[in-house]
């Protein structure tokens, strides 16, 4: 697996949106919030989600942008953002492209059982693409507040 650094050029991304809109990295001339999460409509997944876009207005005011991937498809990204009324787009990374890319698909271990599947983790990339940073242990309920504390 990869690990990618605070300070090092982000790797270079694109993929499909829910709304089958091609997107990449050079789509954005913000601070990308760039979050990984494992599964659409799982509790740890949506509570994380819906903080993030609970809190849309006051990221983008800060400059930020959001944009969340998971290996879920296109059908299960509508579903999850219809439900949940997300106001931002989440990648269908199926294939894990993007995931291994960043060094977030590896083996995980819950309750004995060890499998593969992603590690929620959350890149800031900003305008000149490279990460200024990196969260690994996401405060699902809180994700927002943990990011902007971070800038202070």
């Amino acid at each position: 697996m990869i690990e990618l650094k605070v300070g090092q050029k982000a790797p270079f991304f694109s993929g499909i949106t829910q709304d089958e809109k091609h997107i990449s990295i050079s789509d954005y001339n913000t601070k990308l919030i760039l979050f990984f999460y494992p599964k659409d409509n799982t509790p740890g997944c949506t509570l994380e989600a819906c903080n993030l876009s609970t809190n849309y207005a006051l990221l983008a005011q800060k400059g930020f942008d959001i944009l969340g991937v998971s290996p879920d498809n296109i059908s299960s990204h509508i579903k999850f953002i219809n439900k949940h009324h997300l106001c931002f787009d989440l990648i269908a990374d199926t294939e894990k492209i993007i995931a291994n890319d960043y060094g977030v698909w590896g083996k995980k271990k819950f309750m004995g059982r060890e499998y593969f599947g992603i590690h929620r983790t959350t890149f800031v990339i900003n305008q000149d693409q490279v990460i200024e940073k990196i969260f690994k242990k996401v405060d699902t309920k809180n994700h927002a507040t943990q990011i902007l504390e971070s800038y202070q």
